[in-house]
C-alpha cells in the first residue's frame, strides 16, 4: 500500500527511537489500511501525544488493557456502546484517542467529556498532523508568530484531511487556540 506519510517522514520528525510499530494482526474485521500503516509506518510519541506503548496487561487477567470498554469498566466510566471494542492508541495532550480497527478512523475522548469526537479519517491522517504539530513546536521555539503557526497549521492540516477541525470543540482546534493566545 502507498501512503502519503512514509517512514522516513516519522523517523525524520521523531528519531527512531520515538517511533512504535504495531505487528501485522489477523484480528477480524480489523481495517487492512490502518494494520498496514502502523506496521510499516508506525505510531509516534512524544510529550504531546504518548502513544500507548506498554506490551503487558497492567490490569490483570480479568481487563482487556487495549479495548476501551473494558478499561472504562474498570474505572467506573461510561463508554458508549459503540465504542467499546476501540482500542486505546494513547494521549494527545488530555484527550484519550482511540482507534475504531472496522473503520481506520480515530477519536478522542476529551478529558471529563462524556462522549467522543471523529478527530481523523484514519491513522496516516493522526500521523500527518503529529508531524506537522512537530514542526510548529520547533517554529514556535524559533519565536516565529503564533497566530502565523496556527493558520499554518490549520491550513496544511485541513488540505490533508478536514476531520480535526470538524468540531468546534476538538482537541486540535482548542490546543491552536491556546497557541494563538499565548498559553504555549
Amino acid at each position: 500500500m502507498n501512503f502519503t506519510v512514509t517512514p522516513e517522514d516519522v523517523i525524520r520528525t521523531y528519531g527512531l527511537s520515538n517511533v512504535t510499530y504495531f505487528p501485522r494482526s489477523n484480528v477480524a474485521g480489523y481495517d487492512e489500511r490502518t494494520a498496514a500503516f502502523l506496521s510499516s509506518v508506525g505510531l509516534p510519541t512524544s510529550d504531546v501525544f504518548t502513544s500507548r506503548m506498554d506490551v503487558e496487561d497492567p490490569y490483570g487477567p480479568e481487563t482487556d488493557a487495549i479495548t476501551l470498554g473494558s478499561r472504562f469498566e474498570l474505572y467506573g466510566l461510561h463508554c458508549p456502546p459503540e465504542s467499546q471494542s476501540w482500542w486505546s492508541l494513547g494521549y494527545l495532550f488530555t484527550s484519550l484517542l482511540a482507534l475504531d480497527p472496522k473503520s481506520g478512523k480515530v477519536y478522542a475522548f476529551p478529558e471529563g467529556a462524556m462522549d467522543y469526537i471523529e478527530l481523523h479519517r484514519d491513522i496516516e491522517s493522526l500521523v500527518f498532523a503529529l508531524i506537522e504539530l512537530r514542526k510548529v513546536e520547533v517554529d514556535h521555539d524559533n519565536d516565529i508568530d503564533p497566530e502565523e503557526l496556527a493558520a499554518r497549521f490549520r491550513e496544511v492540516v485541513g488540505a490533508f484531511d478536514e476531520t480535526p477541525f470538524a468540531d468546534e470543540d476538538s482537541q486540535w482546534n482548542l490546543s491552536l487556540e491556546e497557541l494563538e493566545n499565548g498559553i504555549w
